[in-house]
């Protein structure tokens, strides 16, 4: 079951999100994704995610994995409570992917504060690119009722095993936009995913 929308007496969920693209003069797409964990399933899903690692420094990501574990990442991923809201944002030429990542992430927001979260966790790249993710998020604050409440915090990706959630789930919808469909279809009932247009 997706997580509850907060009432008075708990807290709003966390997100963490990560992100895949794939930018091509035609047919170019970026893929945001964002991890929504059940309260009392955060714990669980940490856990499991150390240990589809290993628990060894780093962190466990998509590109670095051969199918094979791949495929039972996501199996074990698709078993854990939680709601995986995914937004698709093409065309994404060359070049052209902050852009595309903005449009996208500006959709996430909306998609996220709908389903009661006020937070959103992703993975640090440069002061510049995080800078970027802020302004964007500041922005899309305007469409949301008047009132309303979301952050966005950027951590290292190896601080945080709940964002390699995200890197799987973004890694599958990829991975199906490419002809691929076996893991995203393990995911099917706690997948969320939305199509927007990046203005590229």
């Amino acid at each position: 079951m997706p997580p509850e929308t907060p009432s008075a007496h708990t807290p709003a969920p966390c997100a963490y999100g990560d992100e895949s693209f794939q930018e091509a003069h035609t047919g170019g797409y970026y893929v945001v994704a964002a991890a929504v964990f059940a309260p009392n399933a955060v714990d669980v899903a940490r856990e499991v995610l150390l240990d589809l690692y290993g628990r060894r420094d780093g962190k466990l990501h998509w590109n670095e994995m051969a199918p094979v574990r791949q495929r039972a990442a996501v199996k074990q991923l698709a078993e854990l409570e939680a709601l995986h809201l995914v937004v698709v944002g093409g065309p994404v030429p060359p070049r052209r992917q902050e852009r595309a990542r903005a449009r996208c992430l500006h959709q996430l927001v909306l998609e996220l504060h709908g389903y009661g979260v006020e937070r959103l966790l992703l993975e640090s790249r440069t002061r510049v690119l995080n800078a970027r993710d802020i302004a964007t998020v500041q922005g899309a604050r305007f469409a949301l009722p008047k009132g309303s409440r979301f952050v966005i915090d950027h951590v290292p990706g190896p601080a945080e095993p709940l964002l390699w959630a995200a890197d799987l789930v973004a890694g599958a919808v990829r991975a199906h936009r490419q002809g691929d469909p076996e893991c995203r279809a393990l995911l099917e009932h706690c997948v969320y995913e939305l199509d927007v247009d990046t203005g590229c």
